[in-house]
């Protein structure tokens, strides 16, 4: 049911201690008011609703006006507080009935129930959203009089109010970005002993609800998740906790304990090269240790390690979550790892492995504390690093420019391409080059030797000219740079995958990760505790990618092209624009010229692009096979069809895009049957075969539907039915086994 959105009507309170925004969620839904109640909700009743925190002078105490009953007079009493005849107040507010508008069905729970804490209130009516299908946003409070305590606390659904300058129509109203001044809201109210009851709940929505197998992609069921991770790592992390515990039994994880019989070295193997005297406390070091524990605890698949000096001090931490994990599973094809972010106050590295995911967005791997850049710490590094992620290396790895860190990726990650990240490059042009960098000719010429050339030809005769018209032949800077080239010039890695991390915008915000959140002078467990923070909002933001590639269709800009609307259904919204921008260069700006082959199956064609200048490539396309080739090599780097080969299908009439030049990790489907090895009969058999093999996909694939039912009570009971059923399964087969051993 959809009612017409008008605007609220408002009125001022009574009091200007009533009603008072805290968090800024719901600012905007009471025309950014913080001194009005919304009347088109229901009608005012002069009472806790009106009146919360208006002052009554009584004996010389301010006592809280409190909602009375029809018919029953307000009296106050010496004692403290407001009576009514024949009960207190108190106890006449445990005995109303909470009112309804709207249907009660589902909400018998959240009438019921009875919670101790604004956190469980809120979870309370997240848990209701869920199973209703709606996403929740926290609003307005008022406190007891003279004090800090919430008296009341509203939650509403997130369509509740209206955007400013935003108009309602058929297209945008069901957007889940669209504000549709949805009424649907609770109202919980705490006594004084800290009881929390809904007393308020209407239950209709104006707009369509999530359909099921949707909900778990609500916000606030995400938000839910991140809060309570956040506080219980706040609760760690400034509780001082001492050493000790165990480690989660299914986290492949580090741990030390206060055992003194035990000596750390023999519990952590692998040291630092040198013995650090490093101004980082014990307690410092206590702090993380009893963070990253904590996170084990909460996190089955949470892993962490810690690597010892000579004299026996913890000096480098790696850590990585089950999240990351899973996401390195779907996209670690490229990582990105930037040691550059060092604290001044302790002399520690803080070093990130990020990647790219299927919208194009940033994602966390895992995140490593150092305590130098020697040779022994980054073997470590990356030893544990490889080791929290299967084994399994990375195709490429960009990173920046340090000899000794290179040397430890070709002892370590020997499959793997090593790249110069570019904007670590241009960072260091802009100390080593002076007044250059302000030349927009050499900036030019530097760019197009980066990224601009197709040949090693071209970009030789590039670099040399740049050299002569500069007078740069004796620059060391560049000199040592060139004798590198191999791991930064594009035109000489033309068939190494690097996802676009390397293309604008991505790049800019791969090389700034850390900016918002590095303080030279933080302290150590802080910037745990605010990566954590950091890699929380990037999935934050994965999420809402996710809710408006399900809910938002995608419009194509030539609705009737084929080859288009069957890229706007397997790819996401940012890589499908991606796509729909090559589409156009190719079959808008494309010259070609059609070249006789020896096969009569196979075509060649050669494509220049308009504006490009004389630059000309080749294609070959075999119609019986559907393979492309390519001279520009833009499949084999970014995993997305370049102009000139889709020119070449357009010419051809084909109207799909070939299923093996789909790349499913930039595909909305990009995380599903992941961790299920029977899409892949080898990968089946291996893991049949291979008991440790077996162990490692059971618990990725156990852990990955868990991660998707959470918040969901429908999908948590099936996945408890599933468990129980294979339960059951198992015994009946050990059951028989038995009988046959003993016959």
């Amino acid at each position: 049911r959809r009612a017409a959105a008008a605007p609220p009507r408002f009125r001022p309170l009574v009091s200007a201690e009533a009603m008072v925004n805290t968090d800024g969620e719901g600012a905007d839904a009471g025309g950014g008011d913080p001194m009005c109640v919304d009347e088109s909700a229901g009608p005012v009743v002069v009472g806790a609703d009106q009146c919360e925190g208006a002052r009554l002078q009584d004996s010389g105490a301010a006592v809280g006006i409190e909602e009375t009953r029809e018919g029953q007079v307000p009296v106050s009493h010496p004692g403290g507080g407001m009576r009514v005849r024949g009960a207190t107040v108190e106890e006449a507010e445990n005995e109303e009935a909470p009112t309804v508008q709207g249907s009660k069905e589902g909400a018998e729970e959240l009438l019921l129930k009875v919670v101790y804490s604004e956190e469980e209130a809120y979870k309370l009516y997240c848990d209701y959203g869920h199973r209703t299908g709606f996403s929740v946003r926290k609003g307005k409070q008022s406190y007891f009089t003279g004090t800090k305590r919430i008296r009341t606390k509203d939650y509403f659904c997130s369509k509740e109010g209206l955007k400013e300058a935003e108009k309602l129509t058929d297209e945008n109203f069901n957007d889940p970005h669209t504000r549709t001044n949805c009424r649907a809201m609770v109202r919980f109210r705490a006594n004084s002993q800290g009881e929390w009851r809904v007393i308020r709940l209407v239950s209709d929505h104006n707009h369509n609800l999530v359909r099921p197998e949707e909900r778990h992609l609500l916000r606030s069921a995400k938000s839910l998740i991140a809060g309570r991770s956040c506080s219980a790592a706040d609760a760690v992390l400034y509780g001082g906790y001492q050493l000790g515990g165990v480690p989660s039994q299914m986290a492949a994880s580090t741990s030390v304990t206060n055992n003194a019989e035990t000596p750390w070295q023999d519990l952590l193997p692998g040291f630092s090269g040198i013995t650090r005297t490093s101004a980082v406390g014990t307690g410092e070091l206590q702090r993380i240790v009893s963070h990253l524990k904590s996170r084990a605890n909460l996190d089955g698949m949470f892993y962490w390690d810690v690597q010892l000096d000579r004299a026996g001090r913890m000096s480098n931490f790696f850590w990585r979550d089950g999240r990351g994990r899973m996401d390195y599973d779907c996209f670690g094809d490229v990582v990105v790892f930037d040691s550059t972010y060092r604290l001044n106050k302790q002399n520690y590295i803080v070093a990130p492995f990020v990647g790219v995911n299927h919208h194009w967005q940033t994602t966390m791997y895992g995140c490593a504390l150092l305590a130098d850049d020697s040779m022994s710490s980054f073997t470590w590094l990356f030893k544990s690093f490889l080791e929290a992620m299967g084994n399994r290396q990375p195709r490429s790895i960009f990173t920046n420019q340090d000899q000794v860190m290179s040397n430890a990726i070709e002892e370590v990650l020997p499959n793997t391409c090593h790249r110069i990240a570019h904007w670590h490059i241009q960072k260091n042009a802009a100390s080593r080059l002076g007044a250059l960098n302000a030349s927009k000719a050499f900036n030019k010429m530097f760019t197009k030797c980066m990224q601009g050339c197709d040949t090693e030809a071209e970009f030789e005769g590039t670099w040399a000219a740049m050299l002569r018209e500069f007078k740069l032949q004796d620059n060391k800077w560049l000199s040592k740079l060139y004798k590198l080239k191999q791991k930064w010039c594009g035109a000489l890695n033309k068939c190494t995958f690097d996802g676009g991390v390397e293309n604008e915008p991505q790049c800019d915000s791969l090389s700034n990760i850390f900016t918002c959140i590095v303080d030279k002078s933080t302290s150590l467990s802080t910037i745990v505790a605010a990566v954590d923070k950091l890699t929380e909002d990037w999935r934050e933001k994965e999420f809402d990618e996710d809710v408006r590639c399900c809910q938002r269709p995608l419009s194509c800009i030539i609705k009737h092209s084929d080859i288009l609307n069957h890229a706007a259904k397997v790819y996401t919204h940012r890589i499908y624009k991606l796509f729909e921008t090559y589409f156009l260069d190719g079959c808008g700006a494309t010259k070609f010229k059609a070249l006789p082959c020896e096969d009569s199956d196979t075509y060649r064609f050669e494509m220049t692009m308009q504006g490009r200048g004389s630059r000309v490539c080749t294609v070959h396309l075999n119609m019986s096979t559907m393979q492309l080739t390519c001279s520009c090599s833009q499949f084999e780097t970014m995993g997305l069809l370049c102009p000139h080969t889709l020119k070449a299908l357009s010419i051809k009439n084909v109207g799909k895009i070939p299923e093996i030049y789909i790349l499913k990790r930039w595909t909305r489907d990009a995380k599903q049957w992941v961790f299920n090895p029977k899409q892949y009969e080898s990968s089946y058999q291996e893991c049949m075969d291979d008991e440790a093999g077996y162990c490692n996909h059971a618990m990725r694939y156990a852990y990955d539907l868990v991660m998707k039912s959470e918040g969901q009570e429908e999908l948590r009971r099936s996945l408890w039915e599933a468990l129980e059923g294979g339960e059951k399964e198992l015994e009946k087969y050990q059951n028989a086994t038995q009988l046959l051993r003993l016959s």
